[in-house]
């Protein structure tokens, strides 16, 4: 097997795997904690320090990853994962919402070394830094999301056939053999740069990664503020859905806006340059926005809860699956030839400073204001990450 060929093999299946039991971590979480009667807020603080590590995380991420191989930073964000996973085997008497917190803390910095690593792999891996860029990062991006999605579904399920701990002991089995092959298999140095780059430069001079970066934190910001806590603790209350029905119906939606994401160079038209891709991310985002406030003002009226949210989730799936595979291609492209893992991991930075800041509102919105809150909110940061979008230099656009 070719080289390359064989390192995104080994890349991918490690991704994959990690992303399953994120995946799975995040459903056992909100469901479990709400069966025992919490919050949505609280159960919204538990993912605090998932998120705002995972900011500390990309910035410090890229640049370790730059000095010392993405393929190790990888491997360390596996071993993260086991041991965060290992954590919540403790009895549940000490299983309290700062252990939580702590253990999540540890998972949300495995889970941005594991993601940036792979996403900034990329960039070495293939020589065609077009359409064939976009559609490897297309088809990283899409799967993974898929299989989270699957990881929903399958934390739902492990929930009502076991308990909370046999699930993580499952998953801290399965984790251990990954990390283990991924020793075996990946032993050459990816991403290590020639002359060790300092500390500052984990912060981007490049106007076209800050702009793109600040359009993520507000379009990731717009997907959390109503998808992590707000719809799952909606449908349990609102339908009385039990945990797998609604693991498996949030899993069957990540699946579908996964597989729309691998296959989005498709969907996206064949004029794929940096400068015509801007003009479809503001087009796309001005689209999006309109999707959760259909959504609010259709909840207003006499129609079909299960319906509306249905079709509301499946065109949001469409038209932000577009949204986000152009963002990480995009990203990819610009970053730095020498060290794309600074600039990979500033722009991760800001994609979890967005999802903090949407978990943090998806739960206080929820719980002070109900649902329709939480999707005007979203339409609201999807306007606003389309019109930074629109602010990207058309100087580095074209240039680039």
């Amino acid at each position: 097997m070719d080289s390359k060929l064989h390192d995104y093999a080994v890349i991918t299946g490690n991704y994959w795997a990690f992303t399953l039991t994120d995946g799975a971590l995040r459903m056992l979480v909100v469901l479990h904690f709400h069966s025992l009667g919490f919050t949505p807020f609280e159960i919204a603080s538990l993912f605090l320090f998932y998120e705002f590590f995972g900011i500390v995380t990309n910035a410090v991420g890229g640049w370790l990853g730059a000095r010392i191989g993405l393929n190790r930073t990888m491997q360390i964000g596996l071993l993260m994962q086991i041991g965060a996973l290992s954590m919540l085997l403790v009895p549940e008497q000490i299983l309290n919402v700062t252990w939580v917190m702590v253990a999540q803390a540890l998972s949300g910095i495995a889970k941005d070394l594991n993601k940036m690593s792979a996403k900034s792999s990329m960039k070495s891996i293939t020589t065609d830094q077009n359409n064939g860029l976009y559609r490897i990062v297309a088809f990283l991006t899409g799967s993974k999301n898929a299989l989270k999605g699957a990881g929903f579904f399958g934390g739902a399920i492990l929930l009502s056939v076991f308990d909370f701990q046999g699930a993580i002991i499952a998953m801290v089995i399965m984790l251990t053999i990954v990390w283990l092959l991924s020793l075996l298999l990946l032993r050459q140095e990816l991403g290590v740069v020639k002359n060790k780059p300092k500390f500052n430069r984990i912060f981007s001079n490049s106007s076209a990664v800050n702009w793109l970066s600040l359009a993520r934190f507000f379009l990731f910001g717009a997907r959390d503020v109503w998808f992590v806590v707000a719809l799952p603790v909606f449908l349990h209350q609102t339908l009385e859905w039990n945990f797998w029905e609604v693991g498996g119906y949030l899993a069957l939606w990540i699946i579908i806006y996964g597989l729309i994401q691998a296959v989005a160079p498709q969907l996206t038209g064949k004029n794929q340059t940096p400068l015509a891709l801007r003009i479809k991310l503001v087009i796309f985002g001005g689209l999006l926005a309109v999707v959760p406030a259909g959504i609010a003002i259709s909840l207003t009226h006499d129609f079909s809860v299960v319906y509306v949210v249905t079709i509301g989730l499946l065109i949001f799936a469409l038209v932000f699956a577009m949204n986000s595979a152009l963002h990480s291609y995009l990203i990819v492209r610009f970053a730095r030839v020498d060290g794309a893992s600074l600039d990979i991991g500033f722009y991760y930075m800001a994609n979890a400073g967005g999802r903090l800041a949407g978990t943090v509102a998806s739960g206080a919105l929820f719980q002070l204001f109900g649902f329709g809150a939480c999707l005007w909110v979203s339409a609201l940061l999807i306007a606003f990450a389309s019109l930074t979008a629109f602010s990207l230099p058309r100087e580095e656009l074209g240039a680039t």
